[in-house]
């Protein structure tokens, strides 16, 4: 049975983990310059800067998709030039990129409502598993759509593996194994309980493995930042998980006659639905995982939002909210 009642919350939870689609620094029909991205940030601090004009203990997470992406394109036009970096240090790239952005724009939403709370960025790694699957059958899209000639063109000239990703286009994979550890866990929390704004783990963490001696070195991959978002928020004891992207609520027979939206649904009833295929493996299941993984790991529940209502969706006034049974 679907559950279509509106979400019914007893309070605005005051610690809160919200993860932020690619859509808030990058969206899909912006070339990608800076000044372009300053004005989408500063869209998404808009709608940010509410949740942090609140007594509360806020984290902040982001995805970096399409400006990963542009970083390895750059570094293979300039390898004549310039020694490519590893994917791990352009993701640590990223995070740092969009994080000023996030903080600049955030900050200057704050200072306008005269709200006296501080933004921070925390580079943070993540321990993955070096024997994960994920290493053997890369599956996470980043960088730019392209058309199918593109992507034929790009894995003959550059050998890379392309996958269709929900009818949007091409786009490059790469090895995505799920986090183990948040390195950086530590530091996140006391910045947090300082009542900081914290933005932390973008593009799912810098990943990293374990040597034998207990040190840690990078390894080429790139973390599911959803799957990074409720882990870090299990991991702090958060019981709120808020994923904010460019819909408005999760559907099932998505695009059909038969569509309908989500509001309130059970963990057991969202797990049915996702074993029933109605999800695309490059749009909305790896949320719907995320979701289900953190409400398994002692969260009470995870909402899926746009990003332009993440007010009304922590007040039970939008997006689809999935809650334990």
């Amino acid at each position: 049975m679907i559950a279509t009642m509106k979400p019914t919350i007893p309070q605005i939870p005051d610690r809160l983990v919200v993860a932020i689609g690619g859509n808030a620094t990058h969206p899909e029909n912006i070339r990608g310059t800076t000044e372009e991205q300053e004005l989408v940030a500063a869209r998404a601090a808009r709608s940010l800067a509410p949740l942090l004009q609140r007594h509360n203990q806020l984290i902040l997470t982001h995805g970096n998709g399409p400006v990963v992406g542009k970083i390895l394109l750059r570094q293979y036009y300039a390898r004549e030039h310039v020694p490519p970096m590893r994917l791990d240090v352009c993701v640590a790239h990223s995070q740092g990129g969009i994080a000023h952005l996030m903080m600049q724009g955030l900050e200057d939403e704050l200072n306008r409502a005269q709200y006296d709370r501080r933004v921070a960025c925390v580079i943070t790694r993540v321990e993955v598993d070096p024997q994960d699957p994920g290493f053997l059958h890369p599956s996470k899209p980043i960088g730019p759509f392209f058309s199918e000639e593109e992507a034929r063109h790009l894995q003959a000239q550059l050998g890379w593996s392309m996958m269709e990703d929900a009818g949007r286009g091409w786009r490059y994979i790469v090895a995505s194994p799920r986090p183990r550890r948040v390195l950086d866990l530590e530091l996140i929390d006391s910045l947090s309980r300082q009542g900081i704004a914290v933005i932390a783990a973008g593009g799912g963490g810098i990943p990293v493995i374990q040597r034998a001696d207990g040190s840690h070195c990078g390894v080429p991959a790139v973390i599911d930042k959803d799957l990074t978002s409720a882990h870090l928020a299990n991991a702090l004891g958060i019981e709120t998980l808020m994923i904010l992207t460019a819909v408005q609520k999760v559907a099932i027979h998505f695009g059909q006659p038969e569509q309908q939206w989500l509001d309130t649904v059970t963990a057991s009833d969202m797990q049915r639905y996702m074993t029933e295929g109605h999800f695309a493996k490059g749009s909305m299941a790896p949320k719907i995982d995320a979701a289900l993984r953190f409400l398994a790991g002692g969260g009470k529940r995870a909402i899926i939002a746009h990003l332009d209502e993440a007010l009304p969706a922590i007040e039970g006034n939008a997006g689809t909210h999935v809650i334990a049974d």
